[in-house]
C-alpha cells in the first residue's frame, strides 16, 4: 500500500482511513483534469522563483499534459491507499520521473489544491449549464411567439380570474430564466478568483508569484487574503448552489404547471406520448411522470445550498474536514441541473396546445375584467362600472366578448419578446468563457 503524502511512521488504522477517506475518491475524479491543470501552472510559476529549473519544468510539463491526456481518454484511476487525486497525480509522476515528481508540492497544500480544482471544476460547469439554459430560453421565446395569439385563463388562488396566453406562459418562463442567469453570472464572479498560493491558509515564506498562476489560469483576478481564500471553501461552494437552485426553482413551477395543464380536467396542452407512461391497472392513462420527477429533482437542488450551509455554518476561521463532504452533494449537482433542463427543453420544443380552450363556457367569466374596462372606458366610474358586471353576473346576464385588446409593455398584445432576449443576451456576453479557454490551451500546449 503507498503511503499518504502526510504519512511519517505510523500507518493509519483502516477503519479510521475508510471512515476519513469516505467517497473522496470518487468525488475527486470530478476534479482531476483540474488537478493537473493547477499543477501546470503551479510548476511553471516555480521556475520563475527558481524553485525548478528549466529541465525540471520541461520533463514535469511533459508528464503532466500525459496525465491529463489519460484524464480525457478514461484511465485515469485513484489507487487503492491513495487518498485523493493530488497523492494520484504526484505518485505518477514519481514513478515517472523520480525525486523531481516530488518537487510539484513546493508553495502549495493540499488546501489551496483543492480550492482551486474546484474553483476550475465550477466555472467550466457553470459554462456547460449556461449552454444548456440558452437552448431552453431560446425554445422558450420561440414558442412564447407561435402561440402568443393562443388565449388561455389565468388564475389567482386557482380560480379562473383573467384572460392570459400561451405566449405569456412560455415567455414568463424565459424571463425567469434571465433573471437566473443573472445570479449564476454573479456566481461565477465569485468563483472566478485564483486562491492559489493560500497554501494551507496562512500563505508561504516561498516569494510566490500568485499574480503570475491568475493569468495562467485565466482566472479574473487573485483572492488576495490568504486567510479569505480559505473561508471560501464552503461559501463558493454555497453561492454557487445557491445559482443552480434558482434554475431549479423556475424549472420546479413549470413542471407544476405543465402537470396540471396537461390533465383531463384543464387539457391546455397535450405531452408527447413518448414524455408519459401507463398505468399497470388503468388502459386510459397517460402520466405525466417525466415532469413529476424533474419537479422532485429541481425541489432537491433547492436543497443543496442548505446542505453545504448545514455543514460549513458552525465552523470557525481555517480548514476543518468537515468541508470534504460537501463534495458530495455539490458536484454531481451540475450533472444533475444539466440533466433537467434537457428534459424540460425536449418537452417544451415538442408538447402541442389546445387553441380551443375558450370554446368551453366555464372560462367566460374571466373576461368580466374586460367588460368592466370597456365601460370605464366609455365613461363610466371604474366603481360603477364593477357594479354594474357583478350584478349582471349574479342575475346571469352576462355575456362575454372573447376579444382582448391589451397594448402595454409584457401584456397579451405586447409580450415584449425583443426585449427579454435583450436582457438575456446581455448578461450572456457578460460571462468570459474565452480568456479561461486560451489559458488552458496555453498550458496543454494546444
Amino acid at each position: 500500500m503507498a503511503s499518504k503524502l502526510w504519512e511519517k511512521n505510523v500507518q493509519v488504522d483502516h477503519d479510521v482511513e475508510t471512515y476519513t477517506v469516505g467517497r473522496d475518491r470518487e468525488m475527486d475524479l470530478y476534479l482531476a483534469r483540474y488537478d493537473v491543470l493547477g499543477s501546470l501552472a503551479h510548476i511553471t510559476m516555480l521556475q520563475t522563483i527558481d524553485l525548478l529549473t528549466a529541465d525540471e519544468l520541461a520533463v514535469l510539463t511533459a508528464a503532466l499534459r500525459e496525465i491529463y491526456a489519460e484524464i480525457e481518454d478514461g484511465k485515469f484511476v485513484i489507487e487503492d491507499g491513495i487518498e485523493d487525486v493530488h497523492s494520484q497525480v504526484e505518485l505518477m509522476l514519481t514513478r515517472r520521473l523520480g525525486d523531481v515528481g516530488k518537487k510539484i508540492h513546493s508553495g502549495r497544500s493540499r488546501n489551496d489544491q483543492v480550492l482551486v480544482d474546484l474553483r476550475l471544476f465550477i466555472r467550466s460547469e457553470i459554462e456547460d449549464v449556461v449552454k444548456h439554459l440558452t437552448v431552453l430560453f431560446r425554445t422558450l421565446q420561440e414558442q412564447s411567439e407561435r402561440y402568443k395569439d393562443v388565449l388561455m385563463p389565468g388564475y389567482t388562488h386557482l380560480q379562473v380570474a383573467m384572460p392570459s396566453s400561451f405566449g405569456l406562459w412560455f415567455g414568463a418562463y424565459a424571463e425567469s430564466l434571465a433573471d437566473d442567469l443573472v445570479v449564476l453570472r454573479a456566481a461565477y464572479d465569485v468563483n472566478n478568483r485564483n486562491p492559489l498560493g493560500s497554501a494551507a491558509g496562512y500563505g508561504s515564506s516561498f516569494p510566490l508569484n500568485r499574480e503570475l498562476t491568475t493569468s495562467l489560469l485565466g482566472f479574473a483576478s487573485v483572492d488576495y487574503n490568504v486567510v479569505y481564500a480559505q473561508m471560501g471553501r464552503g461559501k463558493t461552494e454555497r453561492i454557487v448552489a445557491a445559482a443552480i437552485a434558482n434554475i431549479a426553482a423556475t424549472l420546479s413551477k413549470l413542471a407544476f404547471d405543465a402537470c396540471m395543464f396537461n390533465s383531463q380536467n384543464f387539457a391546455f396542452i397535450k405531452l408527447p406520448d413518448e414524455f408519459t407512461t401507463g398505468s399497470s391497472i388503468m388502459p386510459h392513462k397517460k402520466n405525466p411522470d417525466v415532469f413529476e420527477l424533474t419537479r422532485a429533482r429541481c425541489n432537491r437542488l433547492e436543497a443543496l445550498p442548505f446542505q453545504i450551509t448545514m455543514v460549513t455554518n458552525n465552523l470557525p476561521v481555517g480548514y476543518f474536514r468537515d468541508l470534504q463532504l460537501t463534495k458530495e452533494d455539490f458536484l454531481p449537482a451540475f450533472d444533475e441541473i444539466k440533466a433537467i433542463i434537457s428534459m424540460v427543453n425536449a418537452m417544451m420544443s415538442q408538447v402541442k396546445v389546445n387553441e380551443h380552450i375558450l370554446d368551453d363556457s366555464r372560462y367566460d367569466l374571466m373576461f368580466s375584467v374586460e367588460e368592466v374596462n370597456r365601460l370605464a372606458a366609455a365613461g363610466m366610474p371604474f366603481r360603477d362600472a364593477y357594479k354594474k358586471v357583478g350584478l349582471d353576473i349574479e342575475a346571469g346576464k352576462f355575456t362575454p366578448v372573447k376579444q382582448v385588446n391589451h397594448t402595454h409593455e409584457g401584456s397579451i398584445g405586447n409580450l415584449c419578446t425583443d426585449r427579454i432576449a435583450t436582457l438575456y443576451e446581455k448578461t450572456l456576453d457578460a460571462f468570459d468563457f474565452e480568456t479561461y479557454h486560451q489559458a488552458f490551451s496555453k498550458l496543454l500546449g494546444r
